[in-house]
């Protein structure tokens, strides 16, 4: 059967694609998927994604780091937030981190519901995440997070990206995969500049936090995959 890939450019589009046979990567580029893919290649043992911080509270006690973003902004109580210069070796390796987000952690519970399969992207491991898509035998749905159901500049460029690179190795392009593509080929030499008109940018440089802007962006400085296992996060075992 050819391989399919598909962007969806929000996750209020999710109920538009069939997915069930398919590998869904989970994007949110500022900041949760790259603090996700940071923190599985600096040895968290796991990270459990939760959909609110009422369940990331749940967890209060038993040992885990918790986690908690709102709007760009830690939730006072909480170990830190989804800034990826949180999850450091020095603060991650050996635990488990409880972690719940504006954006990135819904788009991993709905994609949860329905996917074959649920892994982690972001610029950090784009390399060795497009390595391992190439070598499944399945159809890859790319889904965007956004802001609170609506479209963002900085996942589709990265599904952009994605999609550049399996053009080759598959068969069936939707039209938001082309477009994301075109997006990405226009920003791709300076994807920095070219989000500094986005709306998270603007977002993140009001609260004084643009270093995580440049960090996220950073091309091929992890190697580990995470994928998700039941309700948990782990490393992708990719030999």
């Amino acid at each position: 059967m050819p391989k399919r890939i598909e962007v969806c450019l929000t996750p209020a589009l999710l109920h538009l694609y069939d997915v069930k046979d398919s590998i869904v990567v989970v994007i949110d580029i500022l900041r949760a998927t790259s603090s996700i893919v940071y923190g599985i290649a600096n040895g968290a043992s796991a990270i459990i994604p939760v959909a609110n911080v009422e369940d990331c509270l749940q967890y209060s006690g038993q040992g885990y780091l918790l986690a908690a973003e709102r709007n760009g902004e830690v939730v006072e109580g909480y170990d830190f937030g989804n800034s990826p210069f949180s999850y450091t070796a020095e603060k991650v390796a050996g635990k488990t981190v409880v972690l719940t987000t504006t954006n990135g952690t819904k788009a991993l519970h709905m994609a949860r519901e329905t996917a074959y399969q649920v892994i982690i992207g972001s610029f950090l491991n784009l390399k060795s995440l497009c390595a391992w898509l190439k070598t499944q035998d399945r159809s890859v749905l790319l889904l965007c997070a956004g802001w609170k159901d609506a479209f963002n500049l900085e996942d589709t460029l990265f599904a952009g990206a994605v999609v550049s690179d399996l053009r080759k190795d598959f068969d069936h392009f939707d039209d938001s995969s082309i477009a994301a593509e075109d997006l990405y080929q226009l920003a791709k030499n300076d994807l920095r500049k070219y989000l500094h008109k986005s709306s998270h940018s603007h977002r993140l440089a009001a609260l004084n936090i643009e270093e995580d802007v440049k960090f996220c962006l950073q091309l091929d400085i992890c190697k580990a995959i995470p994928v998700l296992i039941g309700d948990t996060l782990i490393a992708l075992e990719t030999d």
